[in-house]
C-alpha cells in the first residue's frame, strides 16, 4: 500500500500505474480489504516503497513499468518489510500501525549494526553485543516488575555517531494472571527494538536514558526516569524528571506541567548478579 502522497506521486511516473488520485486510491484499497474480509479472506498488508521497488527491478532485471513487476515485488516485500494482518481496523489506523512497525524495524536494524561493530571485550574475550543484550533484557524485566500493573509507555533514547536511537515500548500489565503466565503483554517487534537500543546504551558510556509513563486505573499518568550510567539504569530524582519533561529541548525555556500527570523519581533497580563483569568499560 502506498501510504503517503509522496510515494503515490513517485509511482505515477509509470504509465501502467492505473491511479491518478491518492485519496481515491486509498478508498479503493480500503474497499478491497473490506471485501476480502467479508468473504473470509486473510490479507496481510505492507507499505509499498517506490525506491526499494526500483532497486528490486534493477537487481532482478525487471521492467518497473509493468503490473507483473509490481506483483513480484509485492510478493517478495514481506521478506524484508514489516507486515500486518488486516483485522477490520480503519485505514488510518492500519497506516499508523504500519508506519510504527517500519520505524521499529529501522531502529532495530540501526541498533544491531552498532552492536555488531563492538566486537569482543579486550579483557575477558566476551562478545560485547551478546552480553549487552542480556543485560538490557534484565533491565526491562526489572523495570516492568517494579512498575506494577497499568498501561506503560517506555521510551529509550541513546545518542550515537549516526544520530540518536529512539525506541518505544507499549506494555499492558495486569494485576492478576494465571499462575506461570507473564503479566505483561509485549509486542515482539517493539520489545526487540527497545532491548537492542537499550543494549547500545548499556554497552558503553553513552549518556542515554529511559522514561516510563504509566496510566493507572484512575486515568492519571505517572512519569519516572532513569539515566544510563555505569552499564545500568540510575534513577533520576523527582526534580530531574520534572525538569526533563517541563523544559523546551530547543529553547531551554520552562513549559507548563501537563494536567493529570504526576512527576516522580525513578525507583531503584537491583543490579544483576553478574555485575562484576561490568565494573569497567570493555
Amino acid at each position: 500500500m502506498l501510504a503517503n502522497a509522496v510515494d503515490f506521486a513517485a509511482m505515477r511516473r509509470y504509465e501502467s500505474f492505473p491511479f491518478a488520485d491518492h485519496a481515491r486510491y486509498l478508498r479503493q484499497v480500503e474497499g478491497l480489504l473490506r471485501a476480502r474480509a467479508a468473504h473470509g479472506g486473510h490479507t496481510t498488508v505492507a507499505l509499498f516503497d517506490p525506491a526499494a521497488y526500483r532497486a528490486f527491478c534493477a537487481e532482478t532485471d525487471l521492467d518497473p513499468d509493468q503490473p507483473t513487476s509490481r506483483a513480484r515485488y509485492a510478493a517478495a516485500s514481506p521478506a524484508t518489510s514489516p507486515t500486518l494482518p488486516y483485522e477490520g481496523q480503519s485505514l488510518g489506523h492500519l497506516i499508523a500501525q504500519l508506519l510504527d512497525a517500519e520505524e521499529h524495524q529501522a531502529t532495530l536494524t540501526r541498533a544491531v549494526q552498532v552492536l555488531a561493530s563492538m566486537g569482543e571485550c579486550a579483557e575477558c574475550g566476551e562478545d560485547v553485543a551478546s552480553a549487552a543484550l542480556t543485560r538490557a533484557g534484565q533491565a526491562v524485566h526489572a523495570l516492568l516488575r517494579s512498575a506494577g500493573p497499568g498501561r506503560h509507555h517506555l521510551v529509550c533514547s541513546v545518542p550515537t555517531h549516526a544520530g540518536s536511537l529512539i525506541a518505544v515500548l507499549h506494555v499492558r500489565a495486569e494485576a492478576s494472571k494465571p499462575p506461570g503466565s507473564s503479566p505483561h503483554h509485549l509486542p515482539d517487534d517493539d520489545r526487540e527494538a527497545f532491548r537492542a537500543t537499550l543494549a547500545v546504551g548499556l554497552s558503553g558510556t553513552r549518556p542515554g536514558g529511559v522514561v516510563l509513563r504509566t496510566t493507572g486505573d484512575d486515568q492519571r499518568d505517572t512519569v519516572r526516569g532513569w539515566a544510563i550510567r555505569d552499564h545500568w539504569l540510575s534513577p533520576l530524582t523527582e526534580a530531574q524528571v520534572f525538569s526533563a519533561y517541563c523544559t523546551d529541548p530547543d529553547t531551554g525555556e520552562p513549559l507548563s506541567p501537563e494536567s493529570g500527570v504526576d512527576y516522580r523519581a525513578g525507583f531503584p533497580l537491583p543490579r544483576p548478579d553478574d555485575d562484576r563483569r561490568w565494573t569497567s568499560d570493555g
